[in-house]
């Protein structure tokens, strides 16, 4: 990033984290379990946008938008709430040779773990996705349709889902043309803009059965099948110094349509941080839970926090 872009986000950085510390509001929403506040002495550390739990809470992967993941423990109290989070190395991610994934083609923002542990990883900037067998081997490139290099480079595939069934479903966070997030001004997504197109990958074809509806100002920056089958998307808003505003819709998905919508969370602006991950998972009184962690971009006026909600309903 040049010198003179990188001062300008550190700025705005700031603005936000002082938004933050007089916006936020302290009634907590139906539902929420706690917030842990995540920190590391690494450079390497930071930046996620993606995390994935085992289906009983305790194991993690989380992954950067640097082309980096971590593997670990959820520790948690008697009450469920995390207490301590025990990891592993900070490893990068690799192309289909033994090299790191290149920079410039390292933003990883999506992350599906399939039930025999493929692990699936979407990006942005070149718009993709790339299965690994094992995450510490390499990559192997799916089948990349023409559309994903029209989505914008710092919009495109935030959210990716898989299925009981091993189908993929991929969203990109905004579409070409369309205003949408911008950290200078505080502008917001475009509540007039198009739905959102939903990708499949099935049978070692991508299609796009139907869209995601946009509702308000909201962009897609996550997705996750819970253990009912409905798949739950994390959408953010962005407030200018207010903050960040989160919301997370379930759905069923059918054929040729997602239905059933239901609004399950909506936080107020500066709640919570920059929440660009979730998983969605079921605890030992047998309600569902939503897991999400803050992507801090890097920049230690902001903050890496791993977020809990109990479903009400």
């Amino acid at each position: 990033m040049p010198g003179r872009s990188r001062l300008a986000v550190i700025a705005a950085a700031a603005l936000v984290a002082f938004g933050l510390q007089g916006s936020a509001n302290p009634t907590q929403q139906p539902g929420f379990l706690g917030t842990f506040r995540w920190s590391v002495a690494d450079p390497r550390f930071g930046g996620f946008s993606a995390i994935d739990l085992s289906a009983d809470g305790v194991q993690f992967t989380a992954l950067n938008d640097r082309g980096a993941f971590v593997q670990g423990r959820l520790r948690r109290a008697a009450n469920g709430t995390i207490s301590a989070v025990e990891m592993g190395p900070i490893k990068r991610l690799k192309s289909n040779t033994n090299e790191p994934i290149a920079i410039g083609r390292n933003d990883s923002e999506g992350i599906a773990v399939a039930a025999d542990g493929t692990t699936y990883v979407s990006f942005e900037g070149v718009a993709r996705v790339l299965r690994y067998r094992d995450l510490d081997g390499l990559a192997e490139n799916l089948p990349t349709p023409p559309e994903f290099g029209a989505f914008p480079r710092n919009a495109a595939l935030e959210s990716l889902a898989i299925d009981a069934k091993g189908v993929l479903y991929t969203i990109p966070e905004e579409l070409p043309g369309s205003k949408r997030i911008r950290l200078l001004t505080g502008q917001p997504g475009n509540p007039d803009g198009p739905d959102f197109p939903v990708w499949r990958f099935a049978n070692g074809t991508w299609t796009q059965p139907f869209d995601l509806p946009r509702d308000g100002v909201f962009l897609p920056v996550s997705a996750d099948f819970g253990p009912d089958g409905r798949l739950y998307v994390l959408e953010r808003s962005f407030r200018g110094i207010a903050g960040f505003a989160s919301r997370v819709r379930s759905f069923k998905v059918g054929a040729k349509a997602l239905t059933d919508g239901r609004l399950h969370l909506q936080t107020p602006t500066g709640q919570h941080g920059n929440l660009e991950g979730l998983s969605v998972w079921r605890d030992r009184s047998g309600a569902i839970r939503l897991t999400m962690i803050s992507d801090d971009n890097f920049i230690s006026l902001l903050r890496t926090e791993i977020v809990e909600y109990r479903l009400m309903d």
